[in-house]
């Protein structure tokens, strides 16, 4: 064997190994880009599956935001409608204690307060009924004016127990009711 022909062989190997080697390499490349292309894949879907999970709740959130925001303001609305409701019963009731009828229901309301706490009672109200309560409970009749919107307000001698049938006070309690009534 010459030194040529091993110089051949020694060069065809080596040409042959690199060939090899760079087919390796190609291989590995191809697999290393097709792993990364696949990995790329499977982020994005999983970027835009996050992507949708995250708009879902964003949108619930904004949409239950918006569905108390406008309760708030139907209630906000309501309360305004009552309140002005309420007022004009307030203001029907300050008109009703300039009527013939009132007389009639000062009465009654001396007479309820009488029979459940006793004949012998104070009475309170307000500076324009005093001569009309002078006249139902006589000297039992106390003439300090009462900040009421009208009615009349009773108590046993001693203070231990009152009757509050002040119109505000009415109002005040049946309130509810009023507002059922009026929504």
């Amino acid at each position: 064997m010459s030194l040529e022909s091993l110089v051949d062989e020694i060069r065809s190997r080596g040409e042959a190994e690199l060939r090899a080697v760079a087919e390796s390499r190609a291989r590995e490349e191809a697999a290393v880009a097709s792993k990364r292309d696949r990995r790329v894949e499977e982020l994005r879907k999983e970027a835009d599956r996050a992507l949708e999970i995250e708009i879902a709740r964003l949108t619930a959130q904004r949409l239950a935001a918006a569905k108390l925001s406008a309760r708030k303001l139907l209630y906000a609305a309501r309360e305004e409608r009552l309140t002005r409701a309420l007022e004009e019963t307030r203001g029907l009731l300050s008109e009703f204690t300039s009527e013939p009828n009132y007389a009639d229901v000062l009465r009654r309301m001396y007479s309820a307060a009488t029979d459940a706490l006793g004949p012998s009672v104070r009475v309170f109200g307000r500076a324009d009924d005093a001569a009309l309560l002078r006249r139902l409970a006589g000297k039992s009749f106390d003439p300090a004016p009462r900040p009421i919107l009208g009615g009349l307000v009773a108590e046993t001698p001693d203070g231990r127990r009152r009757l509050d049938f002040s119109f505000d006070e009415l109002l005040r309690l049946r309130g509810d009711r009023v507002r059922e009534l009026l929504a």
